[in-house]
């Protein structure tokens, strides 16, 4: 399990109203989580059915990658609004590769 690639996906729910505030800021953390060391991919997903509910499908080299991530300026940037603007606490799926 050690060094074992980190995936996950997380799930980001708008509150009324806010749903365009919330995906620029989602939007803000792309280029800069892309650079990370540790990132091998961050993709945003709008879900189709339900406008404002977003989906950051996430891949880092290792746990240790992904924990970088979450104390970097950009993402502490984007915590700070987290209560302003999602309706509840951010959904981390943890997932792992069966093929």
């Amino acid at each position: 399990m050690i060094n074992e690639q980190f995936t996950s996906t997380a799930v980001l729910k708008a509150k009324e109203g806010k749903r365009t505030a919330l995906k620029e800021a989602l939007l803000e953390l792309i280029n800069p989580t892309r650079s990370e060391p540790g990132c091998l991919y961050y993709i945003l997903f709008e879900d189709k059915n339900h406008e404002g509910t977003f989906y950051m499908h996430e891949a880092f080299r290792d746990k240790a990658a992904f924990d970088f991530h979450i104390e970097t300026v950009h993402f502490k940037n984007f915590a700070v609004q987290m209560d302003e603007l999602m309706s509840e606490p951010i959904q981390l799926i943890e997932l792992v590769k069966i093929l």
